[in-house]
Order: C-alpha cells, then sequence, then structure tokens
C-alpha cells in the first residue's frame, strides 16, 4: 500500500513540475494568412489628368510595382476588384462591379495582365463593391480580411459606405478598410472617414508613399507593453488581467496577464494594428483607456494609472452566520462591485468604498484603501437570541437606538416564535402576536440586550 501512496505522490509531483515546461514550450499558433484586396476605381473620372499622366495610368503603375513587391511575402494572397469599367456613365449602372482576379498567393503577374485590359468609363458604386466584396474572401477564420480602396470619386449611386463597411466590420468579414482618395476633393475625408483609415493622396508622389505605408501597416510587426502605474507614476503594478477590446465590434481580441519581467519592465505583447482597441484593465473597478493611438509596424507603450491596496475582511472565529460575506461599491454607488467573503484579502484600485457587512443587522462602513496597504475590516462576535416556545403567530426583530427609534432586523420565520438568532451586540426588541388572538391589542412586546459570545434567552407573554 505504501509504495502505491509513495507513485501516486512522485506522479503528482512530477506533473506538477511539468506544467511550465509545459506552458513555455508551447508550440506557437500557426502565423494567419493575410488576404489582400485591392478595391479599385475604374469610373470614368480616373481618365482625368493627374501632373504627367492621368489618374488610370498611374494607378495602373503603382499596382503594379506594389503587386509585384507583394509577391515575395509568405502567408500573403492578393486579389483585385475593379468597379464602374463595364457600362458606359450614361448607363447609371449601380452594380457595375467584379471580382477581376480572385485570391492566391503570387499573384503579380495575373493582376498586372488584366489592370492592362481595363479602361475606366462608368458610375462609382462604392457601396455596393463593398458589399460584394465580402464575397470574395473565403471563410477561413486564420485569416486576416484587408481591403484597400482606391478611389478618385465619392458614391455616385446613393448608397452608405459608412454603414456598409462598419456592419461587414462587425461580421469580422474583413478589418478597418484603407481608403486612399486621388486628387483633393474637401468631401472625401468626411465620406471615407467614417469608412475606415482615409488617406488624401493630393499628388502623385503622396500616392505612392501612402500606399507603400499602408502595404508596411498591414504586413509589419506590431508590438505593445502595458504599464501600470502606482499613486507616485511609477510602473510597479502588474499581474492584472489586461483585454484589448475591438472598439469596432464590441468583442475582446486579446486577454493577457500583465507581466513585470526581473528588471521590472512589462513585456512586449504582439497585436493586430489593423484593428481599433479599447484597453481594459480588469482591477477592481476597471480602468479603461480608449482609442488606443496604436503606431503599426512599431513598438508602442501605454501607461495607465492603476494604484491598488487590499481590503482585508478579518473573522476571528466562527459565528452563527454561516459564510460571512460583504457587498462592497464605489462610494455613493448603487452598484455592488465586490462580493467578497469572510476572511480574504482582494486588491482594489485606490479610492474610497461602502462596504455592507451581511450580519444581522447588517453593518455599513465606509472606508478608505490606500495603494499597497491593506484596510482592515471586521466586526464584534455576534450573541444569539433564543427562544424556545413554540407558539404559532406573527413577528419581527427590531434593533434599539439611543435616542429611541427601532429599526426592523427580521421577520420570525414560518409562523413559529421558537427560533435561535445570531444578532450582532446591542439593545433590541420583539414583537409577536399569536395567530389564534382575537385582535391586534394582544401582541406582545419584548426589550432585551444582546453580548458577545453570549445567549439570550426571552419567553414570550411572561
Amino acid at each position: 500500500m505504501r509504495s502505491v501512496c509513495v507513485w501516486l505522490v512522485c506522479l503528482l509531483l512530477g506533473g506538477l513540475l511539468a506544467l511550465p515546461a509545459l506552458a513555455q514550450n508551447r508550440p506557437a499558433p500557426p502565423p494567419k494568412k493575410t488576404r489582400l484586396l485591392f478595391l479599385l476605381d475604374a469610373s470614368g473620372s480616373m481618365m482625368a489628368t493627374w501632373e504627367t499622366s492621368d489618374r488610370w495610368k498611374v494607378a495602373q503603375r503603382m499596382l503594379a510595382r506594389m503587386a509585384d513587391s507583394l509577391d515575395a511575402y509568405a502567408n500573403l494572397e492578393i486579389a483585385l476588384r475593379v468597379y464602374g469599367h463595364q457600362t458606359p456613365v450614361n448607363q447609371k449602372n449601380c452594380k457595375d462591379t467584379k471580382l477581376e482576379v480572385p485570391f492566391a498567393a503570387h499573384n503579380a503577374a495575373n493582376i498586372k495582365k488584366r489592370l492592362q485590359q481595363i479602361t475606366p468609363k462608368g458610375n462609382t458604386p462604392i457601396t455596393y463593391s463593398l458589399e460584394q466584396s465580402a464575397n470574395d474572401f473565403p471563410r477561413d477564420p486564420n485569416a486576416r480580411n484587408v481591403i484597400v480602396i482606391i478611389t478618385d470619386g465619392l458614391e455616385s449611386c446613393g448608397g452608405d459606405p459608412c454603414a456598409t463597411s462598419l456592419a461587414l466590420q462587425k461580421k469580422r468579414v474583413f478589418l478597418k478598410p484603407f481608403i486612399i482618395g486621388l486628387g483633393d476633393d474637401p468631401g472625401y475625408a468626411q465620406q471615407f472617414g467614417c469608412m475606415g483609415q482615409y488617406y488624401n493622396a493630393s499628388d502623385i508622389k503622396t500616392f505612392q508613399r501612402v500606399l507603400d505605408n499602408v502595404i508596411s501597416i498591414a504586413l509589419k510587426k506590431t508590438t505593445v507593453s502595458v504599464e501600470l502605474l502606482d499613486d507616485a507614476g511609477r510602473p510597479v503594478e502588474t499581474n492584472v488581467n489586461m483585454t484589448f477590446l475591438n472598439n469596432v465590434t464590441d468583442q475582446p481580441e486579446y486577454n493577457f496577464v500583465h507581466y513585470l519581467d526581473a528588471t521590472g519592465k512589462p513585456d512586449a505583447l504582439e497585436i493586430d494594428a489593423l484593428l481599433s482597441y479599447d484597453l481594459v484593465v480588469n482591477t477592481l473597478p476597471a480602468v479603461q483607456l480608449k482609442n488606443l493611438n496604436i503606431k503599426p509596424g512599431q513598438h508602442n507603450v501605454f501607461r495607465v494609472k492603476a494604484p491598488q491596496g487590499y481590503l482585508y475582511l478579518r473573522q476571528d472565529a466562527p459565528t452563527g452566520y454561516g459564510s460571512m460575506t460583504a457587498l462592497v461599491r464605489e462610494k455613493g454607488s448603487p452598484y455592488i462591485l465586490e462580493t467578497q467573503r469572510f476572511p480574504s484579502q482582494q486588491k482594489y484600485l485606490a479610492g474610497t468604498y461602502d462596504v455592507e457587512l451581511l450580519t444581522l443587522p447588517r453593518i455599513r462602513q465606509t472606508v478608505t484603501i490606500r495603494a499597497g496597504q491593506a484596510t482592515q475590516v471586521t466586526f464584534p462576535p455576534p450573541g444569539a437570541l433564543n427562544i424556545t416556545q413554540d407558539l404559532q403567530g406573527y413577528g419581527s426583530v427590531y434593533q434599539l437606538f439611543a435616542d429611541g427609534r427601532q429599526q426592523w432586523v427580521w421577520n420570525l420565520p414560518g409562523g413559529s416564535s421558537k427560533i435561535s438568532l445570531p444578532l450582532q451586540p446591542g439593545r433590541y426588541r420583539v414583537v409577536f402576536r399569536m395567530k389564534t388572538a382575537k385582535g391586534s391589542k394582544f401582541t406582545d412586546v419584548k426589550d432585551f440586550s444582546i453580548k458577545s459570545n453570549l445567549t439570550t434567552t426571552i419567553k414570550l407573554f411572561n
């Protein structure tokens, strides 16, 4: 028997010792594939002169060069959808859009060939093209779907590109789109800014720089660190859950438990810069940074003021209350922040809180929690009210105050006077009428005192 026990202990200890190694040696998840769709304007206005050329030829040349450079990337597929190129503008075709080159790896040759065969001529159905692009991306949960819209005009078919873009982002069809407006139309920023990340390419040199920058954002690694500051502004708080919340879908994208290394520095976390985030630091209560200004392709540091102290609920001995708890609220708030059990120690943000102990009667205190310190809350040991008579009737227990007021504490249950009830030290009153009594005037009232760790026995109608 002893050898079996020793074997089990060894097996258990071996498993526990292996857990950290397993956590550190766990294989990294496979890299996500990026699918990049160029949504290109080929409406009639793209034939307009632009510096020494026209907008269409510039777009052709820039996209061809970009497609060549993208062929070198692994885990990348590109595609081309064009709108406004199949029917003349006078036909007002608001469904003139087509996926000209489906997604594939090393797709540059196909895209360049198709660009040479297209002539701009029609309308600008941006909204409808966005809706159709949702079907261009294969269903793949392990992919980043990116759209780059290149246009020289506003929506001409009465659609709402902002609402459509937002709806498709919320469905996670694609990430926040990039929109490059060719030329210098003052209406671009208003219409395109709400669709995604808008860039104004007022000249050819800017267009080339913007296009390079967009690709860099889409494909380069971005990291962030979070410094949790104490009340002196020092980045020493740690071991707190953090959530990077997608503020378009309102869904969590990343959950981490904050970490400081041996030198006191937070680690660098890789995140997708194509999304828009709110950072939620899940202290009690939570702290939130809205609309993180993440610079893609580099390391970002965010500082959050999160000084914390402890609320220590002390219970010196068993009580008749059973499992004792306290309700913790931010000062003045009606909402419960935490239900904390006795005895325990829980971290909270430094501040002032209302603490309600579920004793009989309830004890309410306002406490101040200071950074790096423990604030202690306890309660006197209760005594007990004992009524041994089993009289059928109706009654309640009230607390008495020095100014003569009384406050309800408890109703006698089950229509019987027989109880053994734990109560905090103090002055009380029991009010009771038997069920068989023929009038309110036959109510009995008894005052009594409760002392810690002592039982007070009373007799009704005596």
